[in-house]
């Protein structure tokens, strides 16, 4: 298993970079959020890696957190998700945002990754939502939210669901209105929830 790699960054393009290392040079596919993240050419760079073996052969995956691969290895491991797929939606999303809208169960949210239908969304979140920790979710979502399990809570209580969906009626996304409404009082009304939110949306604009 190949962990990672150092070298000069040798090549640039919209869906892998090139590294070389003691005179070879490792083709590394990677999502859009790494490639941005890369220095300039024929500087020094370093990728934690993946290596896909397949019938046909091998391809090396690159990624410039810990947390990106972590992701990687968890969408994967979802029946009907290739390695294709799965940096297409941390193109579209990054880490802690996907981990978050994993644990609000906002399918819609992954729908936007190329290659991700209604059904597949589902199914990573029935699969991944429970594997889903507090540590998953970075700043600055973790101070917003405070854990998991507030977010997963939220989902189940009725006022709050309620809320969510009212949020969602209106435009804003499902795993935004889950952040902001998870935090909230249990006691509130449905009405208060969405004022609340209304004037924290209002806020961040």
């Amino acid at each position: 298993m190949i962990y990672s790699i150092s070298g000069l960054l040798r090549q640039v393009a919209p869906t892998y970079c090139v590294v070389e290392a003691c005179g070879v040079g490792y083709q590394c596919s990677a999502s859009t959020h790494t490639l941005s993240s890369l220095p300039g050419r024929g500087q020094e760079v370093t990728l934690l890696t993946h290596l896909w073996v397949k019938e046909d052969g091998m391809e090396l995956f690159g990624f410039s957190t810990e947390q990106e691969r972590h992701c990687f290895k968890m969408l994967i491991g979802v029946s009907g998700v290739g390695p294709r797929v799965a940096l297409a939606i941390l193109s579209d999303s990054a880490p802690d945002r996907l981990m978050l809208s994993i644990a609000a169960g906002d399918a819609k949210a992954l729908t936007r990754a190329q290659g991700v239908g209604a059904k597949l969304a589902q199914r990573i979140i029935l699969e991944l939502r429970d594997k889903v920790s507090d540590e998953d979710i970075s700043m600055p979502f973790s101070d917003e939210i405070g854990t998991i399990s507030t977010v997963a809570e939220t989902t189940r209580n009725t006022a709050k669901s309620e809320a969510i969906s009212a949020l969602v009626a209106l435009g804003y996304g499902q795993t935004d209105a889950a952040a902001v409404i998870a935090p909230m009082e249990d006691s509130l009304a449905v009405d208060e929830l969405i004022r609340r939110a209304l004037k924290s949306f209002t806020r961040g604009k």
